[in-house]
């Protein structure tokens, strides 16, 4: 229900999207499935703009995945923070970049290859919003080399999208 939910917030098809994600009980679920559960109601949250429940989401996957020591759920979680700081209602710019570089740096540590370039769409995104064009373009390019190289056409529509911006 969760990733179902996710691809409905990702449609625009918010209502539907909360509907599943109000029914869904995290604690009820264990291990890898409760994190993977965690991240997809958190980014869903954030994109039906239900910012405080998707914070409070990546705030306990963070602390679940330090505790037991699982960095590529600790590179997610930071990942999360970082899209919740560029889509507040002005951006936490130094928050934002921050999240993202750390979570950059333990996926590219961990070969997470879609997070890194998740990380990457992410710092152009931002770069892209306060007007740092250079910086996101290098950003936005590192993120569409990845997305093209791994066959992600629904990431690199909106990676090109977001590059047109600052050409």
């Amino acid at each position: 229900m969760a990733n179902l939910g996710l691809a409905y917030a990702w449609s625009g098809q918010v209502t539907e999207a909360l509907h599943l994600f109000d029914q869904i009980e995290v604690r009820q679920t264990t291990g890898s499935e409760r994190d993977r559960v965690m991240l997809c109601l958190g980014e869903g949250y954030l994109l039906a703009g239900r910012v405080e429940d998707a914070y409070r989401l990546a705030e306990r996957h963070l602390a679940l995945s330090r505790d037991r020591k699982e960095r590529g759920n600790q590179a997610w979680a930071l990942w999360l923070f970082g899209e919740i700081a560029l889509h507040s209602h002005s951006p936490e710019v130094v928050q934002a970049e921050t999240h993202y570089r750390q979570a950059l740096t333990l996926a590219e540590e961990l070969g997470m290859r879609p997070l890194v370039a998740h990380c990457h769409a992410g710092l152009g995104t931002l770069y892209t919003k306060i007007g740092r064009r250079e910086q996101a373009h290098t950003e936005l390019t590192a993120a569409i080399a990845l997305y093209r190289a791994m066959v992600m056409p629904f990431w690199l529509q909106q990676t090109e999208a977001t590059l047109a911006q600052v050409l």
